[in-house]
């Protein structure tokens, strides 16, 4: 949902504080209202938070609730479900005031967006390029609806894909590969 008509800069955005817990994207310069997250989809992040943890990532380069700023053909600032910082990344971000990674900092090494119903575009599509565009070396797409985990892998600035179903074992460029089956992961169990 739309909030406001009037397009607004970035700035406007990062300084923007309704006073409530709402959270919320801005795509080509409008603010957009992020509806609360499913039970199924807030499994699914803690899942792989977990798993990420095991595979020896430090907490300090896990992030939920971290705002990425993209290119797009105006403002654009997304909210993924899960973030896997670089050290570089997580030093830039060391005392920062809001949890944003702005344009001048490093990309991180892996963005899973879990897809809500009715925003299959938007993370099939216009995510992918946006990500892309920003060199993210890794973006998963988590698709419950479709029972299936995309792994994209940034390619001399496209991504290539595999997607994995059933008991496939997750396997993750960045990561390598995971005890984690891409059923398992889709019942955030």
């Amino acid at each position: 949902m739309i909030v406001a008509s009037q397009k607004m800069s970035l700035e406007e955005y990062l300084n923007f504080d309704d006073g409530t817990d709402t959270q919320y994207e801005l795509e080509n310069g409008e603010l957009i209202v992020m509806p609360p997250e499913s039970d199924l989809n807030q499994r699914i992040a803690s899942l792989l938070f977990a798993i990420f943890l095991q595979q020896g990532i430090p907490p300090y380069r896990l992030r939920i609730g971290t705002e990425i700023v993209v290119n797009g053909s105006r403002a654009t600032s997304r909210l993924p479900d899960l973030i896997v910082l670089s050290e570089e990344l997580a030093i830039a971000l060391e005392g920062s005031s809001r949890s944003t990674i702005t344009i001048d900092m490093p990309p991180p090494l892996l963005v899973v967006e879990v897809v809500s119903p009715h925003q299959e575009n938007r993370d099939y599509r216009y995510k992918r390029s946006e990500y892309a565009a920003r060199g993210i070396a890794e973006y998963w797409i988590v698709d419950p609806m479709q029972q299936r985990v995309t792994v994209l892998e940034w390619v001399e600035g496209l991504y290539e894909e595999v997607v994995y179903t059933g008991d496939s074992a997750i396997a993750s460029p960045v990561l390598g590969v995971l005890e984690l089956t891409a059923q398992r992961l889709l019942q955030g169990r």
